[in-house]
């Protein structure tokens, strides 16, 4: 009776272990079961690094050019910009060279008669000895001539005091009268006057003369009446 449970144990021990090794999966076998359930979904990652520049390509051919389109509208102005700052200053460009002396010509003189040269011979140089003005030593008090150095335009006047006689004078350029001036005495003292531009060439000269004879000579000078001739350079020949 013993003997019959040991055995009966026995091959129930055998069965036990046939089993568990038919159910252990062998090596390399897939053991296939019921699918299981989803599991949650995982977080996002991190932002992986840039990644490094890549070599920089070769130039590519021109393109053709494509037709010209129709010119467009022109703009409004803008409006100003502000004022920038100042920049520096330069460097110092070289010394240029030396540009031509402007010359300015001068020519004038006044001059009158004193009561020692009253009653001058006609048709003939009034020679005004009474120098006011005569820088430039144009005129000429031996012979009552006015010589152009400058060429150009000049103005001339004469002032006259008549006494004692009727006067008749002329403004004479190169021996050809240009102008006249007659005042008639009327027993008391008296002014006339006269005046021309003339246009002078280098070499001219001017002067003033009684015209007439001795009857139109009461050209009259004191210490409180001048009889005075003046001329001065306008401008000079363009």
């Amino acid at each position: 009776m013993v003997w019959v449970k040991l055995r009966v144990s026995l091959l129930l021990l055998l069965l036990v272990v046939r089993c568990i090794a038919l159910e252990e999966p062998k090596k390399n076998e897939c053991v296939c079961g019921h699918p299981g359930i989803p599991g949650d979904p995982g977080h996002n990652g991190m932002p992986g690094r840039d990644g490094r520049d890549g070599f920089r390509g070769d130039k590519g051919d021109r393109g053709d050019l494509g037709p010209l389109g129709p010119e467009g509208q022109k703009g409004e102005i803008g409006l100003q910009g502000d004022r920038g700052i100042q920049g520096p200053l330069g460097t110092p460009g070289e010394k240029g060279e030396k540009g031509d002396t402007f010359f300015i010509p001068k020519s004038a003189f006044s001059v009158g008669l004193t009561e020692y040269t009253k009653l001058p011979p006609a048709n003939a140089p009034i020679r005004f000895d009474k120098v006011i003005y005569n820088r430039q030593d144009h005129y000429d008090p031996q012979t009552g001539r006015f010589t152009c150095v400058v060429s150009g335009a000049y103005y001339f006047t004469y002032h006259i005091t008549v006494f004692s006689r009727n006067v008749k004078v002329a403004l004479v350029r190169n021996g050809v009268k240009v102008i006249h001036t007659m005042d008639n005495y009327q027993s008391s003292e008296d002014q006339a006057a006269g005046g021309a531009v003339l246009h002078l060439e280098k070499g001219d000269k001017v002067w003033l003369q009684v015209a007439g004879g001795e009857l139109f000579n009461g050209l009259f000078a004191d210490e409180d009446d001048d009889t005075t001739f003046s001329g001065f350079l306008l401008f000079g020949a363009e």
